[in-house]
């Protein structure tokens, strides 16, 4: 039987539809409940493949567990016992710290062996935990938590090559993270063995590697917290050697689409990005990212799809096509108004003063079921704005919108909603006292 290690096809645990990927949407299981599995890491065991990540129900960043979840498929997902649980008295007491899970099978001992970022509540232990199951889902038996060869260690990933020894790695953010290491492990994944490369001042978090035609290519972000920014890419013809200057792996200033890289692996001729959208004030309610990384130009460059279809047997993806509306061909009410002609919009306008009194409506073509509509704004703010959304004048739902890193960048965001067949008015801003973000257009889609 083999094992593809941390595959981090992360990439459909979609939103109540099968087969769709929405980036940014809240994702559910099979029963119905809201993903919590943050900081993703990713491994397939004969035909299941399993998905670890960080719990944030609580809305906090203290430990709560290490969800488990198992999919046959990668579009359904289903919630199992949780891989690991706090333990009070230790490293990871619900006091403290446990972020971004990954778990290796260990053919040697066979079994699965987690390393995760092992912290204080202040982040200033900067350690690395360790826990080993005998089977994927675990629960696990927690080892301990300690420095990394006596240096800090925060963020982290892990990966495996593909040798004979299935050599594994542990990539890291180290010494305040001002320095990234990358330490090779013991045949049994349970410790270090010695430290085989350094990318000095690099300030880098979030990692996750793959190797494609014999090269190694690194991915992470840099440090700001919970705020997003441009997410690099690197590469090395041996994992030791010089990797090569940083490179942008989106345009810079969407910063990653409002994202940070959790992991990345090979898709066919491309390859899987999976990220996180966390909302620091609600982290509970953080999204997920996941998008294809094309390497149509030679080097990695992540594909923006706002819904999107992935053949896992083919190892391709189909970008969804939908139908766009101008929010400037729309009917304005109130303090609304079409903001005058910039080269960032779609066609070149966008309405403003949405919210707080002024809206537009946008006039649609429906199917008569349930479909997701992108919205397509800019918010210029450092806050996450929102803005109110009903459709042929029903109830309003009430869509968040993450600040865009300027009034001249543009991001989307989803929502699901259930057209009838034909027309459809659709309002934006109507009954809400804040101002929503500027819109620029909106692509209906009818992919589900």
């Amino acid at each position: 039987m083999r094992l593809l290690s941390l595959l981090a096809l992360s990439a459909v645990s979609l939103v109540a539809h099968a087969g769709v990927i929405v980036p940014g949407a809240s994702w559910k299981d099979t029963s119905g409940n809201v993903i919590q599995a943050h900081g993703a890491g990713f491994l397939k065991v004969g035909s299941t493949y399993y998905w670890f990540g960080e719990d944030k129900a609580a809305n906090s960043a203290l430990f709560s567990a290490v969800s488990c979840y198992t999919s046959p498929d990668m579009t359904t997902w289903t919630r199992q016992n949780n891989a690991l649980t706090p333990i009070a008295g230790t490293m990871i007491s619900n006091a403290n710290i446990v972020e971004r899970p990954k778990v290796l099978f260990n053919k040697a001992n066979n079994n699965y062996v987690m390393w995760f970022h092992s912290d204080t509540s202040d982040y200033g232990a900067a350690q690395v935990g360790v826990a080993t199951a005998n089977t994927p889902c675990g629960p696990y038996t927690y080892l301990g938590s300690w420095e990394p060869l006596g240096a800090q260690s925060r963020d982290e990933s892990v990966f495996q090559d593909d040798d004979e020894a299935q050599t594994a790695y542990l990539l890291y953010a180290s010494d305040n993270n001002q320095n990234f290491k990358i330490s090779q492990m013991t045949a049994n994944y349970l410790n270090l063995t010695e430290q085989v490369n350094e990318l000095a001042a690099a300030t880098l978090e979030a990692p996750g590697m793959l190797k494609r035609n014999g090269e190694y290519y690194l991915f992470a972000s840099h440090t700001s917290g919970w705020d997003p920014n441009p997410n690099k890419w690197f590469v090395a013809s041996t994992i030791s050697g010089n990797f090569s200057a940083q490179e942008d792996i989106a345009p810079e200033a969407g910063r990653t689409y409002y994202s940070q890289n959790a992991f990345d692996l090979p898709l066919g001729t491309n390859s899987l990005y999976a990220g996180d959208r966390w909302e620091s004030t609600l982290l509970g309610s953080s999204t997920y990212i996941w998008l294809p990384m094309s390497w149509a130009t030679g080097v990695p460059q992540l594909v923006w799809a706002d819904v999107w279809t992935l053949d896992i047997a083919a190892g391709t993806y189909t970008v969804a096509t939908g139908t766009s509306y101008e929010a400037e061909d729309g009917v304005r009410s109130g303090s609304s108004v079409i903001l005058p002609s910039n080269p960032s919009f779609s066609g070149g306008e966008a309405v403003g003063y949405l919210g707080a009194g002024g809206s537009v409506t946008i006039t649609v073509q429906g199917i008569g079921a349930a479909q997701w509509v992108a919205l397509y704004y800019a918010n210029g703010d450092s806050t996450w704005r929102n803005t109110t959304v009903s459709v042929n004048g029903g109830p309003s739902v009430v869509v968040q919108q993450p600040d865009t890193g300027g009034g001249n960048v543009i991001l989307s965001v989803p929502v699901e909603l259930t057209l009838k067949s034909g027309s459809n008015a659709i309002t934006f801003g109507a009954g809400q006292t804040n101002y929503a973000a500027d819109l620029d257009r909106i692509i209906v889609y009818t992919t589900s």
